[in-house]
């Protein structure tokens, strides 16, 4: 014999569709807008843009972690940490070279970072000249109170202002 539901079934399981629906699409849209969180990567950045292109990025130094957003096929976006030494802005982090967004701001340069409440359209270009290496490893030491000795596998990118956003 075959099974017709009663309408107050199919009412009930609508409503559970409908409500699990809602809850992946708010789930979603919270981690594309509001995150990236701790260790949790995020989408694209809010808060107020800045477009006057920076040339002293000391401020950086006063912040915890920048959230920084590459391009992939979606923005993607991460915590990490940035400093400043003589006003120029880099990003650093072990281990890159297996990392989605350093992998992402080598092939697509052009993104976009937030410190504090504001965000600022930027270019990324990695360090390879071991003196300014060094020199950002200062800059992280400096801010982080760390003092060990700068491993292999870190890399820094220095980050300017993209002027043609």
């Amino acid at each position: 014999m075959i099974h017709i539901p009663s309408p107050v079934q199919g009412t009930i399981t609508t409503t559970v569709v409908m409500l699990l629906l809602v809850l992946g699409i708010s789930a979603g849209a919270m981690y594309f807008f509001y995150c990236p969180c701790d260790r949790l990567p995020g989408g694209w950045l809010l808060g107020e843009e800045v477009s006057t292109p920076i040339n002293d990025w000391s401020f950086a130094n006063e912040a915890g972690l920048c959230q920084v957003q590459v391009a992939t096929p979606l923005p993607h976006s991460i915590n990490l940490n940035c400093m400043s030494a003589d006003g120029v802005l880099y990003l650093s982090c072990m281990g890159c070279a297996d990392k989605t967004w350093s992998n992402a701001a080598i092939e697509r340069p052009n993104g976009r970072i937030r410190i504090g409440e504001r965000v600022y359209a930027v270019v990324f270009t990695r360090v390879t000249d071991q003196a300014v290496l060094d020199r950002a490893w200062r800059a992280r030491a400096t801010k982080t109170g760390s003092d060990n000795k700068r491993p292999e596998h870190w890399w820094s990118f220095e980050v300017r202002s993209n002027t043609n956003s």
